[in-house]
């Protein structure tokens, strides 16, 4: 275990203990690099601009095509909760959003209709989630996939109360019988309009509150998928992957993303294949770890799955985290490695000591 997984391992624990017991903020940056952060965000926030439009609506139901006709059960029913990115923002067309990617996705490997029910909301923070499940929780979703996290980080919220408002929003899907998977906050460092210094605080807030959420989710009783990492390098390095703002993603984009998400979505409702050596399959890596211990591997690798492994020991939880997707860059360079801090600030950087309920970027809806 690298020494920054350490410290955001020490990091998330904190912010999921002061969930759990109430508590707010843990600690702000100095004045003089708030200062210099805020005229950052603001440079940012109008390099950035806004998209213009609502999401496409893509509710309804998918996979005709891959159904037994003589099946006469009810679609799988499909939640999606959170912000634009997981609205679909960015794209013209329902089938390139997240939501219908992965009723598709589903579909073909259930050989079952899928029915997609879609909450999310543009600009939504982890306060938003108890409305969108108003609307969530009457359908009696099967599964449910939640995608916050950047709003949190760049309006200000207090982590470890977003960090309860969703563990709280899973505990109440978990207690409906809805398996749940959380596509954790997103690396807000591979924004090309934010500089640094803003940049490093960006990554570091983005990737403490990644680990916090999962600490929270997996004790709820969820899973977590990290698409931190895997935003990162390769939305990089790749700008296609990029909306004409800079900040959502395209149409490929979210294909991506939904790439990595589609394994534990099928795995949750124990439709993922489980392949041997025996059987001539690729067994996928894979280890069991404290829960922040394997949270904070995987803020910093991309598409690793985190989920509950044993019972609850104390005040640890036993994770066990695979990774399910891997994502290789033209030279085969491999995705989020684990421990890659790619952009963080010299050593001795006074961002470098940042906490995650410090402001950082500016009121972009995500």
């Amino acid at each position: 275990m690298t020494g920054s997984q350490a410290s955001r391992a020490r990091v998330a624990r904190r912010i999921a203990t002061a969930a759990a017991y109430g508590g707010g903020g843990l600690g702000l940056l100095g004045v003089g690099l708030a200062g210099v952060l805020l005229t950052e965000s603001r440079m940012a926030i109008r390099a950035i601009g806004v998209l213009d439009g609502d999401p496409p609506f893509a509710d309804g139901v998918y996979g005709e095509a891959f159904a037994d006709p003589e099946d006469s059960r009810p679609p799988l029913l499909l939640a999606f909760l959170g912000d634009s990115t997981a609205a679909g923002l960015g794209v013209q067309r329902p089938q390139e959003t997240p939501g219908a990617l992965l009723a598709s996705g589903l579909a073909s490997v259930a050989e079952r209709r899928v029915r997609l029910v879609n909450a999310a909301r543009t600009g939504a923070r982890s306060s938003d989630l108890a409305r969108q499940l108003e609307s969530a929780l009457p359908q009696r979703p099967d599964v449910a996939v939640v995608m916050i996290g950047a709003n949190d980080v760049t309006r200000h919220a207090p982590a470890a109360r977003s960090v309860r408002e969703l563990g709280e929003a899973v505990g109440a899907l978990v207690s409906a019988g809805c398996h749940v998977v959380v596509g954790t906050c997103p690396d807000l460092g591979t924004i090309k309009p934010v500089r640094p210094p803003l940049r490093w605080v960006a990554r570091r807030l983005s990737r403490q509150l990644a680990a916090a959420q999962t600490i929270a989710v997996v004790e709820a009783g969820g899973r977590t998928v990290s698409l931190g990492s895997l935003l990162g390098p390769e939305f990089a390095t790749r700008p296609e992957l990029f909306a004409a703002d800079r900040y959502h993603p395209s149409a490929q984009g979210y294909a991506t993303a939904s790439m990595a998400l589609l394994p534990s979505l099928c795995a949750a409702l124990e439709l993922w294949p489980q392949e041997s050596p025996e059987a001539g399959g690729a067994v996928e890596p894979q280890a069991v770890l404290p829960v922040a211990v394997a949270a904070a591997a995987a803020a910093g690798r991309s598409g690793t799955e985190v989920s509950a492994a044993g019972p609850a020991n104390g005040t640890w939880r036993w994770a066990t985290l695979k990774q399910r997707f891997r994502l290789a860059l033209p030279g085969g360079e491999e995705v989020g490695a684990v421990g890659s801090d790619a952009d963080r600030p010299p050593r001795g950087d006074a961002s470098a000591n940042s906490h995650p309920e410090a402001d950082d970027a500016g009121a972009t809806k995500r």
